[in-house]
């Protein structure tokens, strides 16, 4: 997945995140491309955790000449906990950036975050169980067989590596018996 237009973006957004001190990582199929097997995608999303006056701050950072990006939305989407995006005026590159909410396995997901090696930049990215147990609930959310086979991908790539008991857990707490179930079938 190395696309010059990405790799752009994501630098210039890393620089006005880095610059507000707001805490990120990249997820999503970036994520599991990383730790599993690499599938095409025209975005990119990251979690970000910003107070009112970062995201002030990020959003006075981001050159209006090389993103689209309305403001007002993203303030909403800080109240909300939701998310918001920006457009790269010449790549078109979507990047998602998805407030952390407020529950334990974000907090804990944020925290065990680590520096890897996505579209040659090195950035802070969500391990690979959180990434499994983040599409897991994906697939439960928009009954998505693709988010299955991403971490069926993971699963195949990381077998032994991955910290099961974790993912056991996170898997009771957040009711993702069925779609876990099934991913591990198609890892088969």
């Amino acid at each position: 997945m190395n696309d010059g237009g990405v790799e752009n973006a994501l630098r210039s957004v890393m620089v006005a995140l880095d610059g507000a001190a707001i805490g990120y990582m990249v997820v999503g199929s970036f994520a599991s491309a990383t730790h599993g097997e690499p599938r095409t995608t025209r975005d990119l999303d990251l979690v970000i955790d910003p107070t009112a006056r970062q995201l002030d701050q990020f959003l006075a950072a981001i050159d209006v000449a090389q993103f689209y990006v309305d403001a007002d939305v993203a303030r909403d989407a800080l109240q909300r906990r939701s998310m918001f995006n920006l457009i790269e005026m010449t790549s078109g590159w979507k990047i998602d950036l998805i407030i952390r909410k407020e529950r334990p396995f974000s907090i804990e997901e944020l925290a065990r975050r680590s520096p890897m090696r996505v579209v040659e930049i090195e950035v802070p990215t969500a391990s690979a169980e959180d990434t499994i147990i983040s599409k897991l609930e994906w697939a439960k959310l928009g009954n998505s067989e693709r988010q299955l086979i991403d971490v069926a991908g993971i699963l195949r790539v990381r077998g032994s590596a991955l910290d099961l008991f974790y993912i056991e857990r996170w898997v009771d707490e957040l009711a993702l018996r069925e779609q876990w179930d099934r991913a591990r079938t198609f890892a088969m």
